[in-house]
């Protein structure tokens, strides 16, 4: 159990008498968790998905009293599991007032708190550390030196204190000394330099410091969680094997595992303007688009599998939905808006920038992917709310689609612009003959905004399994007969507002 801190202490003699003891961090940690796990309390709030693969994990982690690794592709909740663990730190500590190192009063480890405890014994002051300053975070760069993070002799102290290069006073102390009794986390691990990587080796292994040819050795209490992306192993570096055998939990992250908790994510980290929540409502259709996108992504033949793809791109597609419904509801003065597939157009931004393409994918060009992963979204998610089209003979008097087909056959288009006023929307919608009935027999029970909603998504969907044709315009999407679609081709340099649409060719 965590010690309660008496804050009105403030020199060793009074720590004493108080009947405190030294604890290393990780017991600390350990018997922080052990109270959480009875107490049935949260140990990561907020992170979601885990709660049977990783968290069992870390928690096994912490009860062994390990260094550990996260291992994982990108956005996949790795710093943030790392940040998390502060929680599991006492409320505070005692550390020798002015100590660089964070000396424990009754366990010092620098020449600093060693010469004041010997000067003033129990009369050393004493402060206390709250467990926020108690966490240190370094990203991995190729730039990082071993200065950076153990220390080296400081030519200006030496001169200033008027001391030989000999006299361990004249050591700058790097990240990890002053880490000490602390959380020290290293992201993206590969990337330091393996010679970098060699002088983590006694501090790992021993728990210990050595600089420069100083015979000095600090018995360092740090708690070292690393993250790393496998992509890093081949493309930018790789972990030196005696680094990895001193780790001694590998915790492997992954992607949400259903699409249910991947929306529940994708909600939760979202950061939607009040205003925006007022006046924006982003169905559960459209939210669940957003999610399919990226599923498709993570299994596309044009996306790096390597690389991932980060839940980022869904939180940053889910914004730029919402303010797609934003602007239009701007645009055309009203009051509220309810997301269309349409604004689907405001996701692509949110896409190109957050995958990472093979050689096929750069041929093809990253907006041309976004839009070909955006119609795979529509047509996997179609069946899941009206029949296959593909499971149904056209031309049965069963097809619910025949009517609507057949009319587009007969010439008609209908225009759907991204920025239509709301009762423009329905009017066009309402045009078509067969799409009322269609989404009133298999939805019965929805309101009016969703019913207006699937009548689009029935169109889209019938684009995506070719029996309605799809081009892009300037300003939006025109659907008509497939057949006339295939003889106006637009040329290379007709792109509309997805970044280059493309003729639906089955």
């Amino acid at each position: 159990m965590a010690q309660s801190p008496n804050l009105t202490i403030t020199t060793l003699g009074q720590l004493k008498a108080s009947g405190y003891r030294p604890k290393s961090i990780k017991e600390e940690l350990r018997d922080n968790l052990i109270a959480r796990m009875r107490d049935g309390a949260d140990m990561f709030p907020g992170v979601i998905g885990y709660e049977d693969t990783v968290i069992p994990d870390m928690q096994r982690a912490i009860l062994s009293r390990h260094n550990m690794i996260l291992l994982g592709l990108r956005g996949q909740a790795k710093t943030r599991i790392a940040r998390q663990m502060v929680g599991l730190l006492d409320e505070y500590i005692p550390v020798v007032a002015g100590s660089e190192l964070n000396d424990d009063p009754l366990l010092p480890i620098s020449r600093f708190a060693k010469d004041l405890i010997e000067e003033h014994g129990d009369d050393t002051p004493v402060e206390w550390l709250h467990r926020n300053d108690r966490y240190v975070e370094k990203l991995a760069t190729p730039d990082v030196t071993v200065a950076d993070l153990i220390g080296d002799v400081d030519p200006i102290k030496a001169a200033t204190l008027k001391l030989p290069y000999s006299d361990e006073r004249t050591i700058h102390f790097g990240l990890i000394p002053r880490s000490h009794r602390c959380l020290f986390v290293i992201n993206e691990l590969p990337d330091l330099q393996p010679r970098i990587q060699v002088a983590l080796f006694n501090i790992l292994q021993e728990g210990d410091i050595q600089i420069r040819g100083f015979s000095l050795r600090l018995p360092m209490d740090v708690q070292f969680v690393f993250t790393a992306n496998p992509e890093d192993y081949t493309n930018r570096g790789s972990i030196v094997t005696p680094l990895k055998d001193r780790i001694e939990s590998q915790i492997l992250t992954h992607y949400p595992k259903s699409l249910q908790l991947s929306m529940k994510i994708t909600q939760q980290e979202a950061r939607i303007a009040e205003g925006q929540q007022e006046s924006v409502i982003v169905d559960e259709l459209c939210a669940r688009l957003v999610e399919e996108i990226a599923i498709e992504a993570r299994q596309s033949e044009y996306v790096d599998e390597k690389s991932g793809v980060s839940a980022r791109m869904t939180i940053t597609a889910f914004e730029n939905l919402s303010s797609a419904v934003e602007r239009r509801v701007i645009l055309n003065d009203e009051a509220h808006g309810y997301s269309r597939v349409g604004d689907l157009v405001g996701v692509v931004p949110s896409i190109t920038g957050k995958i990472e393409l093979v050689y096929e994918g750069e041929q093809e060009g990253p907006a041309i992917v976004a839009q070909k992963l955006i119609s795979k979204a529509i047509r996997n998610t179609f069946t899941d709310y009206f029949p296959d089209p593909e499971s149904i003979k056209r031309s049965s008097p069963e097809n619910p689609y025949r009517d609507l087909t057949q009319w587009f056959t007969q010439g008609n288009v209908v225009d759907l612009l991204n920025d239509m006023s709301d009762e423009e929307y329905r009017s066009s919608l309402r045009s078509i003959p067969g799409l009322t009935d269609i989404v009133n027999h298999f939805h019965k029970d929805i309101s009016e905004q969703e019913r207006y909603l699937l009548m689009e998504f029935v169109l889209h969907g019938l684009a995506e399994y070719s029996l309605v044709g799809k081009s892009g315009l300037e300003k939006g999407l025109q659907f008509k007969d497939l057949l006339s679609g295939m003889f106006n081709m637009p040329d290379d340099d007709d792109e509309g507002d997805f970044g280059g649409y493309y003729e639906n060719r089955g």
